[in-house]
């Protein structure tokens, strides 16, 4: 869930930082090697008020890495997808609307990870191919296919309850490549805004997270990247900029949490009105036995750069926001104030359910399946239950998901996601 993405650079710490089993010769450091994969079966379905549509989409992802050969290690991931039962709505095709063909609908098979690391002391350093979940640089896996990119990244931990990332990216790979295939490597990142970045010269990122004072989490990003939108409105770099302030305490058994977010954008030669776009969002959460309450509520400026909307970072990941809902609305766009509610219940340590509703009053923008509006004000609500379970025993790594969620007042529509996983 992303109101559960409290630090996303200490998993890149967690998963690129650790070693294998250091090796004698380099036979063996190939010889010692894990690996570890998923199998994924998927069934979306999507209604925006006009058509509908459904997908079932299989998929496969299987990783290898080496043990560690003086400090050196390399690691191979393959993702390939299949869509055998999908309609012409989903795949957009004799005159349908395309509902999945950006990220559900893309047969075939992408080689998405092949780097070198090396790891000395508190350092590691990779070059080549790679996932990566950093918070203004990361590849979504929401889908079947999980987004990567190409380039280096190093992480530091030496200063204390200090991490410190740096990262250079010139290439990304999609979920599919909207002709029907899977994702390929290209200069062209997505974002959630409709501006897209062209990385004809590389993006680069970096992030400081800190956890000096007990509780208490404050991370700092920076991202740039050459973007380019319609119309020749904007043809430069973007700066992308976010700070958060989190904290998590307990009294008793009632833990509860505190949040402070901000993001910021500023264009290099733009034509659009305005240059700079802001966001800040705030959050509180209260857990008690199991169940868990959190309010949230965000604020864009009312700015008119280009795409009408704030850039969260490089990669559908690159995704923060505390008042986001399950699946469909954007609360980035200017202008908009959207408030959240959520309230889920651990039934066990293995299975979940929740609702979650969130409402948005802002700019219209790029949001999709509008009804008919006067102007470029409008509300969206979003209504959402959810729920996953998770395996144990002869099946343990299986494990079930589904989310639901409704789309009301200007913005109309309904999308139902089920999810099957099996990581071995």
């Amino acid at each position: 869930m992303k109101l559960a993405k409290l630090s996303l650079a200490a998993i890149v710490v967690a998963g690129l930082a650790s070693s294998s089993f250091a090796a004698d010769t380099l036979a063996d450091a190939f010889k010692n090697g894990t690996v570890n994969g998923e199998l994924k079966a998927y069934y979306f379905t999507r209604d925006n008020g006009n058509d509908d549509s459904d997908i079932f989409t299989t998929g496969v992802m299987l990783g290898y890495k080496t043990a560690s050969f003086y400090g050196f290690t390399l690691g191979l991931t393959a993702q390939g997808s299949s869509s055998p039962f999908a309609d012409d709505d989903a795949k957009g095709e004799n005159g349908n609307t395309a509902s999945f063909v950006s990220d559900m609908y893309g047969s075939g098979a992408v080689l998405s990870e092949a780097y070198i690391a090396y790891n000395i002391g508190k350092t590691t350093a990779m070059v080549g191919r790679m996932f990566l979940d950093t918070p203004l640089v990361s590849g979504s896996g929401s889908r079947v296919i999980k987004e990567a990119f190409e380039g280096a990244a190093i992480i530091n931990t030496d200063l204390p309850n200090t991490t410190l990332i740096a990262g250079y990216v010139q290439k990304f790979q999609s979920r599919t490549n909207r002709d029907g295939d899977v994702g390929e490597f290209t200069k062209t990142f997505s974002t959630n805004s409709s501006v897209n970045a062209e990385l004809d010269n590389g993006g680069y990122t970096f992030a400081v997270i800190n956890k000096s004072i007990t509780g208490l989490t404050l991370t700092g990003a920076y991202a740039y990247a050459d973007v380019y939108a319609a119309a020749g409105a904007v043809d430069g770099g973007v700066n992308i900029g976010y700070i958060e302030a989190l904290y998590e305490g307990k009294v008793g058994e009632i833990g509860y949490t505190l949040g402070a977010q901000d993001y910021y954008n500023s264009f290099e030669d733009s034509t659009t009105a305005d240059d700079s776009i802001n966001l800040y969002a705030f959050k509180a959460g209260l857990s008690f036995k199991g169940i868990n309450g959190t309010v949230a509520y965000s604020q864009v400026s009312d700015d008119a750069v280009a795409g009408d909307a704030l850039i969260s970072g490089l990669g559908n990941g690159a995704d923060l926001l505390y008042t986001d809902p399950i699946i469909a609305m954007n609360g980035y766009n200017r202008d908009t104030k959207s408030y959240l509610i959520d309230l889920n219940y651990d039934i066990t340590e293995a299975a979940n359910i929740g609702v979650r509703y969130v409402l948005a009053d802002g700019y219209l923008g790029a949001t999709s399946n509008p009804k008919t509006v006067t102007s470029d004000k409008y509300e969206a609500s979003s209504s959402a239950v959810y729920g996953s379970y998770k395996f144990a025993g002869a099946l343990k790594g299986f494990s079930l998901g589904a989310q639901y969620e409704k789309q009301d007042k200007d913005v109309d529509g309904d999308d139902l996601w089920v999810k099957a996983n099996y990581k071995f």
